[in-house]
């Protein structure tokens, strides 16, 4: 038997709860990992709540991230013992996920994590912080150098904004952070931003072109933030888009775009290329400084993740929320 988050629907209705699972009741997989901790990111509150359609087979454990051990592989990659990280690939929406003690799993969703982080760190950084990466990874595919200015992170004091601020920083970026929390100012500087503005300024309809200010972004807001930015970003710049916290519409027009060359890049961490993520963590192990980690950080128990999925939908979180599913 094993602990696990279970959301259930049925006549009864949507319900999220802690309960205990047997093995035999694991999905299909050729990987079996005890899991040592998992994360909530937003993805997560909107399955343990309900407000949102992300899970699409019930029961579900969710949990859209784990790091653990092997347990048991018949998969040719993987050998008992060895230590894994599992990021998206549908998991905690259509295939059991880590917000419990054990999980089941296609070992080609699976990755070794770097030997520079160890399993809490690597859900320090979490689906989160690999997409920073990989929205990083986008602005420089596209040519975007710190020498050409700004780079603005929206939703900045979130998983994927901090841990954005941190990497664009050490980089060499001029980093400026939009924010609605003004308490989360210092923490950001910390992070490395050089300037917090308060993401008022982007959250209502605009105009289809705004003055040129970015060089490039990266967005974790979408709807009118999103279109926003992108009128704001100067000539041929780029605008990394990954989420959807304000909504999913962009309400938008395309003057940004055939007037001023930008680019908005799309950003999908759930089904990426095994070797692009491969190298999205690669990157993460030698640009995140992992003194930062500690600090962006709330630990708690998988008894807890259920109450803790409501404040993330709140906006009360600064950072990520790394879960010990032992507790």
């Amino acid at each position: 038997m094993f602990k696990a988050i279970l959301i259930e629907k049925d006549d009864a209705g949507y319900r999220s709860h802690l309960t205990e699972l047997d093995e035999a009741q694991l999905p299909e997989g050729d990987v079996t990992v005890k899991v040592e901790y998992s994360t909530l990111n937003y993805k997560d509150g909107l399955a343990i709540t309900g407000k949102g359609p992300v899970v699409r087979r019930f029961p579900m454990v969710p949990g859209v991230d784990l790091a653990g051990v092997v347990e048991d592989s018949s998969h040719p990659d993987f050998r008992i013992g060895e230590r894994v990280v599992l990021n998206g690939w549908g998991v905690g929406e259509v295939h059991w996920g880590g917000l419990a003690e054990r999980a089941r799993l296609k070992g080609e969703w699976l990755i070794k994590p770097p030997a520079a982080f160890s399993a809490r760190q690597t859900m320090e950084i979490g689906t989160a912080g690999y997409t920073a990466m990989l929205c990083v990874m986008a602005l420089e595919k596209h040519g975007v150098r710190p020498e050409h200015g700004e780079i603005l992170v929206t939703g900045a004091a979130g998983g994927v904004g901090s841990v954005a601020v941190a990497l664009l920083a050490r980089l060499g970026y001029t980093v400026v952070a939009a924010s609605g929390r003004p308490a989360s100012a210092g923490y950001l500087k910390t992070l490395g931003a050089s300037t917090v503005i308060d993401r008022t300024e982007f959250n209502a309809p605009g105009k289809p072109l705004a003055r040129e200010r970015w060089a490039g972004a990266v967005d974790t807001v979408g709807s009118h933030t999103l279109a926003n930015v992108c009128a704001s970003t100067r000539y041929r710049g780029v605008v990394a888009a990954c989420g959807l916290a304000q909504g999913m519409d962009l309400p938008a027009t395309v003057a940004p775009f055939i007037l001023r060359g930008v680019t908005l890049a799309g950003i999908d961490s759930v089904f990426c290329p095994l070797a692009e993520r491969e190298l999205a963590w690669q990157r993460l192990a030698r640009d995140l400084d992992p003194a930062l980690l500690a600090g962006i950080t709330r630990e708690i128990g998988l008894s807890e993740a259920i109450a803790v999925a409501g404040e993330l939908l709140a906006g009360t979180i600064q950072g990520r929320v790394v879960v010990d599913v032992s507790r």
